[in-house]
């Protein structure tokens, strides 16, 4: 069943000031490289910065963009932010600036709490915005000072459970990306159905995402599902490399790993991934991307880990498709969380039959509200209790479900449906394909074909004409003949959008 908390409801207290009241403030909450922090201290840090943000004019509703790095000051932000009722939008610190400006004119942000080096883009970008008021800038001496004066212990705004708490955002492929109004309801629902329910995080756990934490995915697994049983998360700001990942796995010893298919190809691909020691782990988890079974065999082969592959969406908060600990069947996303019901629907909203790919529909306690200042699109996507996503998925006589394609991305050829990824996952099997993506483009007569972009690995020793040759003759042995790429592009790397998934609308032009 769908967890429904009271009405008076906000997400700072459950996931923060109730673990002090539990008396777990000693417990460690954060880990880095520099030191641990305790669940008391990110509670103080937080209570601070609902002052400062207090003092700065911000009320209740009124949204505060946090452009941070993984770290302390991110955490303490984010709840300091829901403590004083007010609404966390969560964006990348490495923006050029038009997108800072976008984000800054499209949510009427209030206030911003951004990195030194992210600074110069939002004082440009709040000269054109009428509503944005105060720009706070970590580590600077101002935010210093006034974070020292302010109190270390603050009561939390009595939002209702159904106020918007943090701001997720969605699509940006093919546009700029929608903000997603999440609830402080939803962020409990799927902890206690997938943090809990699923993954069986305790207490006991530690968790580390490559996923940096303004990717709902990674606020989830690396932050909130933690905090909600007194368990502690690893954060650091580098980009993730798989020598980063490695070193940090080494050095914290998590028990939880929070991946992308992108990470699990860099770390199978390691030249020692052999004598890496992921012994501490008892799970990972993969999202965000389709995970091909080729991948997944090889993390298998290489670590031994199981690998839960999953779906989720902004739109319903996190994961409600996974597979799960001890019950993994790779190239699929598992059965549906429960307190979740997925269908998979045909055009005119009618239940499909086991083994037949249509529409995905889901309805479970983490239902958004809706799009910000995106009507349409709003009353298509959220029908009812539903929520309409734009995947196509179908499902097998064991409730089993297995991911087709986005919508967008699924072609007719030949006058046949081809999910894009079966052919990325042949390709992959290919020992020159590094990376690959499938999309469709119009060919001399108009009609769809198959492109695909790869990205090679070093010392392929053939010419790309050969090479181009010998994938299309791959494929053609592999699968049904009509699903071959008729042409294949070669690419330094794959092109990939604001929370790093490939950017197929780029590819196709």
């Amino acid at each position: 069943m769908p967890f429904e908390p009271p009405e008076e409801f906000n997400i700072a207290d459950w996931f923060l000031d109730d673990r002090l009241r539990e008396g777990r403030g000693d417990r460690v909450a954060l880990r880095t490289n520099e030191r641990n922090w305790t669940y008391a201290e990110v509670a103080a840090l937080a209570a601070r910065y609902g002052g400062v943000l207090a003092d700065a004019g911000v009320e209740p509703e009124q949204r505060v963009i946090l452009a941070l790095d993984d770290g302390p000051v991110f955490v303490g932000a984010l709840f300091g932010v829901l403590k004083i009722g007010a609404v966390v939008v969560m964006v990348n610190p490495r923006l050029p600036d038009d997108a800072t400006a976008y984000f800054v004119r499209y949510t009427r942000a209030k206030a911003a709490i951004v990195e030194p080096d992210a600074a110069g883009a939002f004082r440009r970008a709040a000269e054109g915005a009428p509503c944005f008021r105060r720009l706070l800038v970590s580590g600077e001496p101002e935010l210093a000072a006034a974070l020292a004066a302010a109190p270390d212990r603050r009561d939390s705004f009595a939002t209702h459970r159904d106020d918007s708490a943090i701001w997720l955002f969605s699509g940006g492929t093919t546009g700029r990306p929608k903000a997603v109004l999440q609830t402080h309801a939803s962020y409990a629902n799927t902890t206690e159905c997938y943090g809990k329910g699923v993954l069986g995080i305790s207490e006991d756990d530690v968790t580390m995402s490559v996923p940096k934490l303004y990717f709902g995915y990674a606020t989830g697994s690396n932050l909130l599902f933690p905090f909600s049983v007194g368990a502690s998360s690893v954060l650091f700001p580098e980009h993730p490399t798989a020598e980063v990942v490695f070193d940090r796995i080494d050095r914290h010893r998590p028990t939880i790993l929070v991946t992308v298919p992108k990470m699990v190809h860099m770390m199978v691909d390691d030249p020692r991934a052999a004598e890496r020691d992921l012994s501490s782990l008892r799970l990972a988890t993969t999202a965000g991307e389709a995970l091909p079974v080729e991948l997944h065999r090889r993390w298998d082969a290489a670590f031994g880990v199981d690998l839960l592959d999953g779906l989720g969406t902004a739109e319903m908060w996190h994961i409600f498709l996974s597979n799960r600990p001890g019950d993994v069947r790779p190239g699929t996303l598992g059965r549906a969380v429960p307190g979740f019901d997925v269908e998979v629907r045909d055009d005119e909203g009618n239940p499909l039959p086991d083994g037949e790919v249509g529409w995905l529909w889901v309805k479970g306690g983490s239902r958004a509200i809706g799009y910000w200042h995106r009507m349409r699109r709003t009353v298509e996507a959220f029908r009812g209790e539903w929520y309409v996503s734009g995947d196509m998925v179908s499902r097998d006589a064991d409730d089993v479900f297995t991911y087709a394609g986005r919508s967008d991305d699924m072609l007719k050829v030949s006058g046949k449906w081809l999910a894009p990824g079966e052919v990325e996952s042949c390709l992959l099997e290919h020992p020159a394909v590094a990376e690959v993506a499938v999309v469709g483009v119009a060919g001399e007569t108009g009609l769809t074909l198959p492109r695909a972009c790869v990205v090679t690995r070093d010392g392929t020793g053939v010419s790309r004409d050969t090479l181009a040759d010998e994938l299309r003759a791959w494929v053609r042995e592999r699968l049904e003949p009509y699903k071959y790429p008729r042409e294949v592009v070669f690419l330094d790397a794959l092109p990939r959008t604001h929370l790093g998934k490939v950017d197929r609308a780029a590819l196709r032009r």
